[in-house]
This record gives structure tokens, C-alpha cells and sequence, in this order.
């Protein structure tokens, strides 16, 4: 039998499986080294954080750039996803907002320092910008018309205005340990919310 005639969860398939799960296990341990080191953190941190040799992150990410990039479109894709679940699982559509603000947070306190790791390349920090509102917007857009539509919220919000006020909100948390963004965020939730 060919490796291409191998019924379905042979040795070839869960070698993909195993290969995807390093590779998503390396991204969330770089994203965490990311939040609390920055992106010039050693690579050996992330490693040893995703318990696997320097040799299996240079074959997924060849670069640190790459591996940046990789760790920032996970991020997206994370939160993307975590949007519509929330929505379906919490108690209210304000909660499920309040649950993805704090995802959002995360992912914007990591994405710091992005910019200085792909200064050589604008057109790819353009294409992750597009990237990052053609999936996040349409998210943040359903919580609020969720949120809205049980009278939780103004029905007047704007996710792109929401976004990226949470995101001007986020500057400096890197690099001022006395500042509170996510009090700041917590108090700018607060605001959205209609009267009773």
C-alpha cells in the first residue's frame, strides 16, 4: 500500500496532525513570551515554554519575522472565532462583548512591537492590516448589534470606532507599568451601555 492508499488516521495523517498541534502549540507559546517580553524575546524562551528544540521552530519560522507574522494571524483568527462562541454561550450579548474585549486586549498588548520587527516590509504589515480588520471587524460588528438589539447598548456604535479606541487605549502598557489599560477599556464598556 502506497503512503497516497493509507486509510485515513494512518501514520501519514496523524504526522500532519502532530505537525499542526506543535505548530499551534509554538504559536501560543510565542504569543505569551510576546506579551511578557516583547517579540525580540530569545527564541530559546519560546521554546522552552512550548517544550520543543530550537530546530522545530526554525523549520515552521525560518525567521523571527515569520514567526511574528505567524503569532499575529493566529491572534486574529483566535479572536475571530471566539466572537460568534461567545455570543452563543453567554448570558447576555453584553457579557459576550465584554469576553471578547478582554481577547481583543490580549491580542493588542501582544501585537506591540510588530511594527519595529517588520520595518523592512510595509507591504506585509499592510496586508496583516487588512487582514486583521476584514476578520475582527465583522466580529466586533455582530456583538454590538447583539448587544444593541437587546437593548443593552446604543444601537448607534460603530465596531470600528470601538476597536480602535480599545487600541489607543492599549498604548503604553508596555512600556508605563503604572498604566491600567484594560481599567481604561473596562471603564470605556461601561460607557456603552444604555441607561436602565
Amino acid at each position: 500500500m502506497t503512503a497516497s492508499q493509507q486509510p485515513p488516521g494512518s501514520s501519514a495523517g496523524s504526522k500532519r496532525k502532530d505537525a499542526r498541534r506543535n505548530q499551534q502549540t509554538l504559536l501560543e507559546a510565542a504569543a505569551e513570551v510576546f506579551a511578557t517580553s516583547g517579540v525580540d524575546a530569545p527564541v530559546r524562551e519560546i521554546a522552552t515554554k512550548a517544550g520543543v528544540g530550537l530546530g522545530t521552530i526554525y523549520r515552521h519560522f525560518p525567521n523571527r519575522a515569520d514567526l511574528v507574522i505567524a503569532v499575529y494571524r493566529h491572534q486574529v483568527d483566535t479572536c475571530a472565532e471566539a466572537g460568534p462562541a461567545l455570543l452563543a454561550a453567554g448570558p447576555t450579548p453584553f457579557a459576550a462583548l465584554e469576553g471578547w474585549v478582554d481577547l481583543f486586549v490580549d491580542f493588542l498588548v501582544t501585537k506591540h512591537g510588530l511594527a519595529a520587527a517588520m520595518q523592512a516590509d510595509s507591504t506585509g504589515f499592510e496586508t496583516l492590516h487588512a487582514y486583521f480588520l476584514d476578520r475582527l471587524l465583522p466580529v466586533c460588528t455582530q456583538l454590538l448589534e447583539a448587544a444593541a438589539t437587546a437593548g443593552e447598548t446604543r444601537p448607534d456604535l460603530d465596531a470600528y470606532h470601538l476597536m480602535r479606541g480599545i487600541g489607543n487605549l492599549c498604548i503604553g502598557t508596555d512600556t508605563d507599568p503604572r498604566y491600567d489599560a484594560r481599567r481604561l477599556v473596562a471603564l470605556l464598556l461601561a460607557g456603552l451601555r444604555q441607561p436602565r
